[in-house]
Parts: C-alpha cells; structure tokens; sequence
C-alpha cells in the first residue's frame, strides 16, 4: 500500500498549489476553503498510510 500512499501525498501537494495559485488570483474564499480542506484530507491519509507509521 506504499503506492497509494505516494499518491494521496502528491495529489495532496497538488492541491496546496492549487491553493497558492487561486489565492495569487483572487479566487473566491469558499473554493480556497475547499481546496484546503481536501488538501488537509489527502496529505493527512497519505501520512497515516504509511508503513513507517504503522
């Protein structure tokens, strides 16, 4: 299951860019808000997943 957890962190990652990029844009707050909730949850599940920490 190390795989899925690589990709829970990097779709993760992704998202927090997204974040980056939609606060340079002045995107609207409820979608930045989203955006890093998801984020949260993915980078989060990534960690927990993980064999090191299991």
């Amino acid at each position: 299951m190390n795989g899925l957890s690589t990709v829970l962190i990097l779709v993760g990652l992704f998202l927090l860019g997204g974040i980056y990029s939609f606060v340079k844009q002045k995107m609207p707050r409820g979608l930045i808000v989203v955006l890093a909730f998801g984020s949260a949850m993915c980078l989060s599940a990534g960690v927990l997943r993980l064999d090191v920490w299991s």
